[in-house]
């Protein structure tokens, strides 16, 4: 089974909750209320996407995150990235591999790392924020 990593996926999940409100600052509390996450789960996630540069944070006791870009302006591939990495179905296509001169597969499985590397990058946080039917009218999707 593909997955990505449940931290990433919980990533997503706050990104799409600051996304509702792109201009606002919200705690890292309010984050955890409204996505029902542990607060020690939302705030590793929190620094991890500042230090990615998806969110700004603010010190003081009105600080807090927002996105540092427009909901449309970052994608699921960001994200994924943010916590996992870069996207590669395989070793080989993520970092490279010794054996890719020797190897039948390799070009395949980039292949296919490539198509979920796009699929994930056609999809912003604006579009994650569309009702499912719209998505899917989406043109070009």
């Amino acid at each position: 089974m593909l997955r990505v990593s449940r931290l990433a996926d919980y990533a997503s999940v706050v990104m799409t909750c600051l996304a509702r409100q792109p201009r606002e600052v919200l705690s890292a509390v309010q984050i955890a209320e409204a996505t029902r996450l542990e607060l020690p789960t939302a705030s590793k996630l929190l620094k991890q996407l500042a230090h990615a540069d998806l969110v700004e944070s603010f010190r003081g006791a009105s600080g807090g995150y927002r996105l540092a870009r427009s909901p449309g302006e970052i994608t699921l591939a960001d994200i994924v990235e943010a916590l996992d990495g870069p996207i590669g179905m395989t070793e080989c296509c993520a970092s490279g591999c010794e054996r890719e001169s020797h190897c039948d597969a390799s070009h395949g499985w980039q292949s296919i790392g490539g198509a979920v590397d796009a699929a994930l990058r056609a999809v912003s946080l604006a579009d994650m924020l569309r009702p499912a039917s719209k998505r899917a009218a989406r043109p070009g999707a």
